[in-house]
């Protein structure tokens, strides 16, 4: 019949029941009051108990329901109501809030009859508020009106305050016409508002067609501007490549004229230093001439056959028969190979370059006269004995 309000846990013959803060109880026994009062604990005897039990908590109760404006349009007001039982020992002797003592359930649905008491009574109050005004008008001030009227009317209600119900507050959250009306009311709104947009969608699209004007026109004149810059780029660089081919051109004159002046330069150079080497070389075939002026034809001889053997190939093994030899001693002694007739003049003594050597001494490495070879032996590779091989 309702849902459990209160705890009662059952022994053999009797029971206990337990109740919250906020539950209000009456225990009867043979029509007398033995327990009463708000969050009670106490045994009874099932067979002999009547229980009642009211909540004293503050309560939501959301009201629907639907009325007619004077202009015969239909609107559904939707609120909620807030009240308290504040007398909870009159309600429970107006309204049904008896208790099964076996299940702690209610035996009636008394929640249900006072909702529809306040249900009620609200929905008269807003129908005097609306029934006085039109539709437009119940939409904009109808919900301050409508909640002042019923917040008045259930507090001056006699039933409420004889079953000792007291109502807290009232709250509109809408009136609202059907589905039809709305959307044509909602029409004009709409249409401002999609004209409010188109307003500002034209003025975003005439906004972003000067910005692309003044973009477009800056890149004009950014590309003038890159023009004009690369011209002057292009003139400077043919400036440069003047200069520069100026500039490598007085280079390579002046690097021609030194290349000329260091040809010139050197010619005088090598030309004095021609002449300078000419100079000494005649100076020394000069002096070498002065040097064998007064040399015995013999000696010269010998010197030049030393010289004209510097130019032969080497000669490895050099055989001198006796005839070769005596003709070649008869030439240098001026005999032609005949004994010497008789003893010669004395001459005056004239000191006697080395032999073999036109007056000058032995080369480094070779040996002197009257060295390890005996006189007449001809050293190896030498034309003449006690002369230096030839060179090849």
């Amino acid at each position: 019949m309702g849902d459990p309000m209160v705890h009662i846990q059952r022994r053999p013959f009797v029971s206990h029941l337990r109740a919250d803060p906020v539950q209000w109880v009456r225990h009867q026994r043979s029509g007398a009051v033995v327990h009463e009062g708000a969050g009670l604990a106490f045994w009874f005897r099932p067979l002999t108990a009547a229980l009642s039990e009211v909540p004293v908590d503050d309560r939501e109760l959301p009201v629907l329901f639907h009325v007619r404006t004077r202009d015969f349009q239909d609107a559904t007001v939707q609120g909620t109501v807030t009240y308290r039982v504040t007398d909870p020992g009159l309600a429970a002797s107006r309204l049904d809030f008896g208790v099964d003592p076996a299940t702690g359930r209610w035996r009636s649905t008394p929640l249900d009859q006072l909702a529809s008491l306040l249900t009620e009574s609200a929905q008269q109050h807003a129908v005097d508020v609306l029934a006085a005004l039109d539709l437009t008008e119940a939409l904009t001030r109808g919900p301050t009106e409508v909640r002042t009227r019923i917040a008045e009317g259930l507090a001056d209600d006699n039933r409420l305050g004889d079953t000792g119900v007291t109502v807290i507050g009232v709250r509109i959250t809408s009136i609202r016409p059907d589905a039809d009306l709305e959307r044509a009311l909602q029409a004009p709104a709409r249409e401002r508002v999609q004209q409010s947009a188109d307003a500002a969608g034209f003025e975003r699209r005439a906004l972003a067609v000067e910005r692309e004007r003044a973009i477009a026109e800056n890149e004009l004149q950014n590309q003038i501007e890159l023009a004009r810059r690369e011209e002057q780029l292009v003139e400077r660089k043919g400036l440069n490549e003047r200069r520069r081919a100026e500039e490598a051109a007085a280079a390579a004159r002046i690097e021609a004229e030194a290349r000329a002046e260091r040809d010139r330069l050197a010619a005088t150079t090598a030309a004095e230093n021609r002449r300078t080497l000419g100079a000494a070389e005649a100076e020394a075939h000069a002096a070498h001439v002065a040097a064998y002026a007064d040399a015995n034809p013999t000696v010269l001889l010998a010197l030049a056959a030393q010289q004209l053997a510097e130019q032969f190939p080497q000669i490895g093994t050099l055989n001198i028969t006796p005839d070769l030899l005596s003709t070649a001693l008869g030439k240098l002694t001026g005999t032609d190979g005949e004994p010497p007739q008789g003893p010669h003049p004395a001459a005056p003594h004239k000191p006697e370059p080395p032999q073999g050597f036109g007056g000058f001494g032995p080369p480094p490495g070779m040996p002197a006269p009257g060295g390890p070879y005996p006189p007449g032996t001809a050293m190896p590779g030498s034309m003449f004995p006690g002369q230096p091989p030839t060179r090849g």
